[in-house]
């Protein structure tokens, strides 16, 4: 298979096609656009013009009308463009046509994100997750001049007249490296589930950091827990679940995960092989959605979001709303409105760090809520349970006395069993209400 810096090589110049629905308003349209025209530069191609073409109604051939797509590729042509990249999802029909009709390479915005998410997967299974998508991708379109598996991409001789027989034995290896990467990738799943329920072992309350790519959760959860995690100013910096341990200022620790960023169109195949991952999302006691103040589009953005968890069943949870890069706001009428709209929002800079105190406390407020306090008096010989309760945090009061450890603290769920044989049950003083 060639390697999205083996593409990089070979398509350099790019011109990008943005298509508006008949249900689809002109901003909205003109925002993909620029959203793809991002996409495509993250991948080092040179996007060198962009056009927006309206639709009433598609084709099945092209998906645009005849006279657009010749008035497209000539365009393309005038440019030296190698590449045309438009902002839907192609048929392989339709890819096939545009490409026989051309002569150039023709990618849709899907394969954009594939070849992005290639380009940063680093841990085995990321790497694993994105070649099942890619290669499910590219099965039926093996046809194509340009595919991924063959060696044409970039100019040559095209596959076709290696005859049926080379096509049904790419298809089969297509087919052994579809299975492969699934039998790999349960494995490398199984690995993350025992690591997961280790962790749920340990008494300590868990959030996923979610939101749209870009929106600075890798360096939110660096100022939150002091890790050094990968945090870029680019589309989809970091792809691998990160779990960091985070100390409240009461004492409380929470583990808080980073989680892969969403995006406009996301590819099914993507969330399908991403769900082992997302599933931190799923588990996670509550959720913290970032979204960044300074895109115009953040309101899409955080729907976008919403749309994703629901596909993965983290709908219900506990969401602390968190508009970042409030260093970057820029227009104060802006930031005003988004107040307005989103008033029990919290509103902080991960990059400098105003704001996190805030955040902190909405944090501190929703473990106290689910947690409730409550005494407990622990025996002297049962110094395991007192490390279980300290490894967990939330002890807001500590006195040994003479028949044990009395504490006063607030502690998550799943140590109800452990603290059950242990409280304090007050008792009404005589004569008094019950």
């Amino acid at each position: 298979m060639i390697t999205s810096e083996e593409i990089q090589k070979k398509v350099t110049r790019a011109l990008i096609v943005g298509v508006q629905m008949p249900s689809m308003d002109a901003r909205e349209a003109q925002a993909l656009l620029d959203e793809l025209r991002e996409l495509v530069e993250n991948l080092q191609i040179e996007v060198v013009d962009s056009v927006l073409v309206r639709l009433r109604e598609t084709s099945p051939h092209f998906l645009v009308g005849t006279g657009k797509t010749e008035q497209l590729i000539a365009h393309a042509k005038e440019l030296n463009c190698d590449v045309i990249v438009i902002d839907e999802d192609l048929s392989p029909a339709q890819q096939r046509n545009w490409e026989a009709e051309s002569k150039l390479c023709i990618i849709d915005r899907r394969e954009v994100i594939l070849d992005i998410f290639a380009d940063r997967a680093h841990t085995r299974e990321a790497i694993l997750q994105v070649g099942l998508a890619r290669m499910e991708y590219s099965l039926p379109r093996l046809k194509r001049a340009w595919t991924h598996l063959s060696r044409q991409r970039g100019g040559g001789t095209s596959a076709r007249g290696q005859g049926e027989t080379q096509l049904e034995a790419d298809r089969r290896i297509v087919r052994d490296r579809i299975a492969k990467f699934k039998v790999e990738l349960a494995s490398v799943q199984q690995h993350r589930e025992v690591q997961r329920r280790k962790r749920m072992r340990v008494p300590l309350p868990t959030a996923s950091i979610v939101g749209y790519t870009n929106a600075g959760k890798s360096t939110l959860l660096n100022r939150l827990t002091g890790a050094s995690v990968l945090a870029e100013d680019k589309l989809f910096a970091t792809l691998d679940p990160t779990t960091r341990q985070a100390t409240l200022p009461d004492g409380q620790m929470v583990l808080l995960t980073d989680t892969v960023g969403f995006i406009r169109r996301l590819p099914h195949s993507l969330v399908d092989a991403f769900k082992a991952t997302l599933e931190e999302t799923v588990v996670a006691d509550f959720l913290i959605h970032v979204i960044d103040v300074s895109n115009p589009d953040l309101e899409e953005h955080s729907r976008t979001t919403l749309a994703v968890l629901e596909e993965i069943g983290a709908v219900g949870k506990r969401v602390i709303t968190v508009f970042n890069k409030i260093d970057q706001r820029g227009d104060a009428e802006h930031l005003n409105a988004v107040h307005m709209h989103h008033p029990d929002a919290v509103y902080v800079s991960a990059f400098t760090g105003e704001g996190i105190g805030t955040l902190e406390q909405r944090i501190m407020e929703i473990l106290h809520e689910t947690n409730r306090a409550v005494e407990l008096l622990v025996p002297h010989d049962r110094y395991d349970v007192l490390g279980r309760l300290h490894n967990a945090g939330g002890i807001h009061h500590q006195e040994t006395r003479d028949e044990g450890v009395y504490l006063v603290g607030r502690f998550p769920p799943n140590l109800t069993g452990v603290i059950a044989p242990f409280r304090v049950v007050p008792v009404a003083p005589a004569g008094g209400d019950a």
